[in-house]
């Protein structure tokens, strides 16, 4: 049984702050680079990167063939850093006045993302800086917790009061919610459109999640 009661429930997932309904989800494999942390981190990224891709029923690639990577992570202590990368300007419009707001409200984390004609995702970038709680944070569970907010486009509140994972009693890291791990599995659904502002949308999401729910992603 879902554990989502009704799809008013699902749309919340998926709506912005002005009240419109934008869901998105990948529309081609993705190619996912590290930058700023060690080879353990890296494998723990890329680790969690495959488990959901695996859980959605998506796809990997060595390379994107018109942009290289189109999935970045970029680890670093203070946002500053972030305008010392080359061509980062280009990638991400904007990059100073983004880094100045994001140091002024002290952010954790920042993610972009870029669309193709079908308004499905084509690349996106994940901004994590490691400090205060983040860097309290179990590597495992920061690298989930972002790759589930990179697979689909979310709602800007999705998972501001609440984090889409739970800890499970005796176990040293989280695991990925089972509703949440519902949604990413029925978005992928090879019936289900790539992209979609019409929250009749998630009507259709709520529909598939009657079927039982898989078990947690660790």
């Amino acid at each position: 049984m879902s554990l989502f009661q009704s799809p008013d429930q699902i749309e919340a997932m998926f709506t912005r702050k002005d009240g419109s309904y934008a869901f998105a989800r990948w529309g081609r494999p993705i190619a996912p680079i590290v930058f700023g942390v060690g080879d353990a981190t890296l494998k723990t990224v890329k680790g969690a990167v495959e488990a959901v891709v695996t859980l959605a029923g998506h796809q990997m690639a060595e390379t994107d063939p018109e942009l290289g990577s189109n999935l970045m992570f970029f680890f670093f202590r203070e946002w500053s850093e972030l305008l010392s990368v080359p061509d980062l300007d280009r990638m991400i419009p904007n990059l100073q006045p983004h880094v100045t707001r994001l140091n002024e409200a002290d952010s954790a984390h920042y993610r972009a993302f870029r669309f193709d004609e079908n308004n499905a995702i084509q690349a996106a970038f994940v901004f994590v800086r490691v400090s205060g709680a983040a860097a309290e944070q179990a590597a495992e569970d920061l690298a989930l917790s972002q790759v589930v907010q990179v697979i689909l486009m979310w709602g800007d509140q999705a998972f501001a009061e609440k984090s889409p994972l739970a800890l499970v009693p005796g176990q040293d890291t989280a695991v990925l919610k089972p509703e949440v791990a519902g949604i990413i599995a029925a978005s992928y659904d090879r019936m289900m459109p790539q992209s979609a502002a019409d929250p009749s949308h998630a009507l259709r999401l709520f529909a598939r999640l009657q079927a039982p729910i898989t078990q947690p992603v660790a």
